[in-house]
C-alpha cells in the first residue's frame, strides 16, 4: 500500500485535521473555568503540545486578552526571547497592524555586552528590549533568565510591556521565574510548573492574534 492509498487527501486538509484536533481537545479537556477567549489560547497550547496537564495549568491575569489584542492592533509588536519563537509566530497578522516581531539575542551589541558583564545573552537582550520596545508583548519560552530579568526591569519600571506570555521550559528557574510572574501586577500568561517551552509561547501569540483579528 502506497502512501496516496493508505491517506486519502480528502483526509488530510489541514483545516479539517485542525477542526478535528480542536473538538477532541474540547471533548478530553472537559468542564473547565476558562473564559472563552482564554480557552482559544489554551486549545492552541495543547493544540501543540498534546499535553492537557500542561493546558490545564495555564494562568491569566484579568487583564491578559484584552491588553494583548490592544497591543497587538495598535502595532505593539512582539518582543521574542529566541529566534524559535519568532520563526513560530505568524508575522502577517501581526505586521498587518504595523508591528512585528523582533528577537535580540543574537545581535552583536547583545553579545559583547553579555561577554563584557560575564552574563547570559537572554538577560542582556530583556535590557535593550525595554529601551527600543516600549509596550511590547514579550513571548518568553525558552530561557528562566529572560524572564527573571524582565521581571525585574517592570518591578523598577524600566521595562512597560502590555503583556508578558512567560513559559519557560526547564529544570533550573523555569517553575520559580514562573512563581515570580504570578505576583507580578502586569497583564502575564503562564503556567505552572517546569513545563513550557517556544512552541507554547508561539500558540499562545498566534491565538491573540487570531482573536484581533476577528474583531475586525
Amino acid at each position: 500500500m502506497d502512501f496516496h492509498t493508505a491517506f486519502r487527501p480528502e483526509t488530510v486538509q489541514p483545516q479539517e485535521i485542525e477542526s478535528r484536533s480542536f473538538e477532541i481537545i474540547t471533548e478530553e479537556l472537559g468542564e473547565h473555568s476558562f473564559t472563552p477567549e482564554q480557552f482559544a489560547i489554551v486549545q492552541r497550547v495543547i493544540h501543540a503540545s498534546a499535553d492537557f496537564e500542561l493546558g490545564r495549568s495555564l494562568r491569566f491575569h484579568k487583564d491578559a486578552i484584552v491588553s494583548g489584542i490592544k497591543a497587538i492592533r495598535e502595532g505593539k509588536g512582539v518582543v521574542a526571547d529566541v529566534q524559535m519563537v519568532q520563526v513560530g509566530i505568524s508575522k502577517p497578522r501581526i505586521q498587518k497592524y504595523g508591528g512585528d516581531v523582533h528577537v535580540f539575542i543574537s545581535d552583536p551589541d547583545v553579545i559583547e555586552e553579555a561577554k563584557r558583564l560575564n552574563t547570559t545573552r537572554a538577560i542582556v537582550s530583556m535590557r535593550k528590549a525595554a529601551a527600543v520596545a516600549d509596550g511590547a508583548i514579550y513571548a518568553i519560552g525558552n530561557a528562566p533568565t529572560a524572564l527573571l530579568e524582565l521581571i525585574r526591569l517592570v518591578k523598577e519600571g524600566i521595562a512597560r510591556p502590555s503583556l508578558i506570555i512567560g513559559v519557560p521550559v526547564g529544570f533550573v528557574s523555569a517553575a520559580e521565574s514562573k512563581e515570580e510572574l504570578l505576583k507580578l501586577d502586569v497583564p502575564f500568561i503562564t503556567n505552572i510548573g517546569r513545563k513550557g517551552g517556544s512552541p507554547v509561547a508561539v500558540a499562545a501569540v498566534n491565538a491573540l492574534s487570531l482573536l484581533a483579528e476577528k474583531m475586525g
